[in-house]
């Protein structure tokens, strides 16, 4: 049954989308059933098979030594739920957002093809099979940002095709050169290396160190973090929001897999790979910060801010301690539903207000007052404030990198994190004091301007789940402490 399961949450979004791509001529109301209803099926199945146990399905083998197949483990869980629930809330709101829009079919099918993607690369067993899926969530997921097809929306598209197929292949280098000193492509945790890696460290370390730039691409790591920035101010709100939230995760699975699962981290520890790897993320941290804290297109800044909060899960991995892991693994989760809310918010800026710039958006407070309360809800979660969810995460990062026992990065690591939260809270707060405190000379708007319950509805439930996840974070946390003690 578990078997026939992870085909089924394999092909269910895979088939839906295909059913969507030729419903061109079906009104409206029946494309929004199909592609909602594929999404809360998948979303259930997700939550059906947390309580399941683990399962292998072998689908094919292109050679003797390349399968593949599916797995699942206590890491595919954790991304399999944030991606079917991230796609389910987005998927919601998408069917108001794109109301008036052109290609609904297609905007939709591509959705359904990129949860599709995400759900390989989860359930992926060994390393040919999550590159392979890694390539089709890139090919699948840039029609999203192409969608309205003006000149800025296909040359962001492009330039998130290119700099993720550069990231791709520097990752596939990496794959080719571990196949000569690896047992086996099949994930392990404590890694596969062989006896004769000693031999080689200097080649290893070499090309790992480029296959993690590689995938960091996806995952807006610098140097090839600039796709992001682009493509989010022109594509629709929904993506926008997914690629944020989870396609993003992408690059920080398979990050995950190739140090914890494939090289191991016994291997890296105390080189000058995690040196520069933790040195890098740093740096992305700090300059996503400041970039968001300048930029005033909204969507655009809340692209910046994922730049900087995505890498704060990396230096949780690339510390490689107890405290770190478990804390960059929260933020996945706590970042998911933040940044999920996040950008709705913008898309309904853009579609009940007609506003795109943070200078804008003085005195909304009273056109939009619960919309603007879960986005300060969310925001409070994203800066760290306690008690929500993202101090909870951020003091694991914080407690774990002191204790890598690198000189210098040690401290320096923490007191970035913190120099981002203040940035963080100088970016997002000033859109709730100027929303809600306007000043006199201000002329409110006529009336309230909330939109439909299928708009607000959403980003309210994921402002309140992002509380309640820090209020109540304990089960969470002892978890994920004990999934990452059996990595380090």
């Amino acid at each position: 049954m578990n078997r026939i399961l992870l085909i089924i949450l394999l092909l269910l979004p895979l088939a839906a989308g295909v059913c969507l791509s030729l419903m061109k001529r079906a009104g409206r109301r029946a494309q929004n059933a199909v592609f909602v209803a594929a999404l809360g099926v998948e979303a259930a199945l997700c939550l059906w098979y947390l309580f399941l146990p683990d399962a292998r399905v072998f689908l094919f083998s292109m050679t003797d030594a390349l399968t593949v197949s599916l797995a699942t483990d206590a890491v595919s869980r954790i991304f399999l739920s944030i991606g079917a629930f991230g796609f389910l809330f987005a998927g919601v709101y998408a069917t108001r957002y794109m109301a008036h829009g052109e290609r609904q079919h297609s905007f939709y099918a591509f959705m359904l093809f990129s949860l599709g993607a995400l759900v390989g690369m989860d359930l992926s067993e060994n390393l040919i099979t999550m590159y392979l899926f890694f390539e089709a969530a890139t090919l699948l997921s840039m029609p999203l940002v192409l969608h309205d097809r003006t000149q800025e929306s296909i040359r962001a598209a492009m330039k998130y095709l290119f700099y993720s197929i550069a990231g791709a292949f520097l990752a596939l280098l990496a794959i080719f050169t571990l196949s000569r000193f690896t047992t086996t492509f099949d994930f392990k945790a404590g890694g596969t290396l062989n006896a004769a890696v000693e031999e080689s460290r200097t080649l290893i370390e070499i090309t790992v160190f480029l296959g993690v730039i590689g995938f960091g691409a996806k995952a807006g790591m610098y140097p090839l973090h600039g796709w992001l920035p682009t493509a989010h101010p022109v594509a629709p709100a929904p993506a926008s929001a997914v690629l944020s939230a989870v396609i993003t995760k992408a690059g920080v699975l398979a990050i995950l897999r190739l140090l914890y699962f494939t090289v191991g981290p016994a291997f890296l520890r105390g080189t000058w790979v995690q040196i520069a790897w933790i040195s890098l993320a740093l740096l992305t941290v700090f300059v996503g910060s400041m970039m968001a804290y300048r930029e005033d297109v909204f969507k655009k800044r809340l692209a910046y801010s994922s730049v900087s909060q995505i890498s704060y899960i990396l230096v949780g991995l690339f510390c490689m301690t107890q405290q770190s892991v478990a804390g960059g693994l929260l933020h996945v989760v706590f970042h998911a539903c933040i940044k999920i809310c996040l950008f709705l918010v913008a898309g309904s800026f853009i579609v009940n207000l007609e506003k795109t710039r943070v200078s804008e958006l003085r005195g909304i407070g009273k056109a939009m007052p619960v919309t603007l309360w879960s986005f300060t809800i969310a925001s409070l979660g994203l800066i760290g404030i306690p008690p929500a969810s993202g101090f909870v995460s951020k003091w694991y990062l914080a407690l774990g990198a002191l204790d890598t026992g690198l000189s210098v990065l040690n401290w320096l690591a923490p007191v970035v994190l913190l120099v981002s939260a203040l940035l963080t809270a100088g970016y997002l707060l000033p859109v709730t004091v100027r929303g809600f405190f306007p000043g006199k000379d201000f002329t409110p708007l006529d009336r309230t301007n909330e939109g439909t319950a299928v708009m607000w509805l959403p980003i309210a439930v994921l402002a309140a789940v992002s509380l309640l996840l820090g209020l109540f974070a304990g089960p969470l946390t002892d978890w994920t402490m004990s999934l990452s003690a059996s990595l380090v």
